[in-house]
C-alpha cells in the first residue's frame, strides 16, 4: 500500500507543517540541466518535446517531420527541425555529517566551571539545539519537498565510515524509510568528509544534487578537492555549514576545560588569553571553507543553531528561481 505525503508529514517530528507549508510554494529549481529517469520540472541535457523551445538544426533523414518548421523552410528553401528543452526530474543525495562534533550545542558550563559539551538530541539538557539536531530537520525538510515535486532523494550520513547509506527514490513511502533512519541517526567518531565525498562523486550518477550539511571541521584544501571532484562529474552541490554562534563568537568567561567531542584531548585555559587567536583561526577556516566553494561554484549557505533553518531554504530556493546562484 502506497503512503501519501501527507501521512509522511503526520508521522514523523522532523517537519514543521507551517515551515513546509511556507517553503513549497517556492520549490526548488536545479541551476543546471539534470540526468533524471522521468519527465519532471529540471532542464535536461537532452533534447525534448516540451514547450520551451531550445534551437534550431539541420534535418537529417529518419528525423520526425512533425518537427519540421515549415515557415522557415519557405523563406530559406532548405528543412530545418524545431528542437526543444526536455525536462526531467532530479536525483538528490543528502550527505549528513555524523561525526562527533555535530553533537555540540552551545557552552553548558557545570556547576564546577569544568566544560562546554554537546548533546546528542534536539535540545541538550540546558542548552538549545544541537548541530545534528538542525542538520536533521534541515535535510528531512528538503527531501520531503523535492519528493512531493516528484525528484528523487537520497541519504548518506558519514563520519569515519558510513553508517547510513539510502539510494534516491521518489516514492513516499521511501520518506519514511530516510526520516526512521534520520530519527535515530547519533553522531559519533571523527571527521574524513573529503574522503567521503570522493567515494561518493565515483558512485552517484552525474548531473545530480548534492546537499552537504557538516560543521565542515576538516581541512579546507581537501574539501575543495573533494567539491571540484563533485563538480567535475556536473553535479550540483549546496554546502549547508551548520555551526554553532559559541563558535564563531567564542563568548566564555572563566577557566573553562575544553573537550575534544571526537578525541580524548581536553585543554584547561583562560577564554580571555586565547580569544583573539581562537577567533583568528576561526575567520580564517571560514573564508577558506568560503573559497572553496566559491572557487568551484559550489552554493554555500551558513546555517546557526539559534537562527530558523527555514531561512536558509527559503533563500536556496528563492535565489535559484531569481537566477543569482
Amino acid at each position: 500500500m502506497s503512503t501519501s505525503p501527507n501521512a509522511v508529514v503526520q508521522g514523523t517530528s522532523l517537519l514543521e507543517p507551517d515551515v513546509v507549508a511556507r517553503l513549497m510554494r517556492a520549490g526548488f529549481q536545479a541551476r543546471q540541466p539534470m540526468s533524471g529517469n522521468m519527465s519532471g520540472s529540471h532542464r535536461s541535457p537532452h533534447k525534448g518535446s516540451s514547450v520551451e523551445f531550445a534551437e534550431y538544426r539541420k534535418y537529417v533523414q529518419g528525423d520526425d517531420i512533425r518537427m519540421l518548421d515549415w515557415r522557415v523552410y519557405a523563406r530559406t528553401d532548405r528543412f530545418y527541425m524545431k528542437e526543444f528543452e526536455a525536462d526531467t526530474n532530479l536525483r538528490a543525495f543528502f550527505v549528513l555529517d555524523a561525526s562527533a562534533s555535530m553533537n555540540y550545542a552551545g557552552a553548558a558550563v557545570s556547576a564546577s566551571g569544568a566544560a562546554p559539551f554537546g548533546g546528542a538530541g534536539e535540545h541538550a539538557p540546558g542548552g538549545p539545539r544541537s548541530k545534528v539536531a538542525l542538520a536533521r530537520r534541515l535535510v528531512a525538510t528538503m527531501a520531503y519537498l523535492l519528493v512531493k515535486q516528484g525528484d528523487a532523494a537520497g541519504l548518506s550520513c558519514a563520519s569515519d565510515k558510513m553508517v547510513v547509506e539510502i539510494p534516491a527514490r521518489r516514492n513516499p513511502s521511501h520518506l519514511s524509510t530516510l526520516f526512521q533512519q534520520l530519527e535515530g541517526l547519533r553522531a559519533a567518531g571523527t571527521t574524513e568528509l573529503p574522503a567521503v565525498l570522493h567515494t561518493l562523486a565515483e558512485k552517484m550518477p552525474r548531473r545530480s544534487l548534492v546537499v552537504i550539511t557538516s560543521d565542515l571541521f576538516c581541512d579546507a584544501e581537501a574539501f575543495a578537492d573533494a567539491l571540484r571532484h563533485l563538480r567535475h562529474r556536473n553535479n550540483d552541490v549546496i554546502v549547508f555549514h551548520t555551526l554553532d554562534r559559541t563558535e564563531i563568537d567564542f563568548p566564555f568567561t572563566g577557566p573553562i576545560r575544553f573537550l575534544d567531542l571526537e578525541s580524548p584531548f581536553t585543554l584547561l585555559a583562560e577564554p580571555e588569553i586565547i580569544r583573539d587567536q581562537y577567533l583568528t583561526a576561526c575567520r580564517e577556516h571560514l573564508a577558506a571553507i568560503r573559497h572553496a566553494c566559491d572557487t568551484t561554484r559550489t552554493e554555500y549557505r551558513q546555517v546557526l543553531t539559534d537562527e530558523p533553518y527555514e531561512n536558509a531554504l527559503a533563500s536556496t530556493f528563492l535565489d535559484r528561481i531569481r537566477g543569482k546562484r
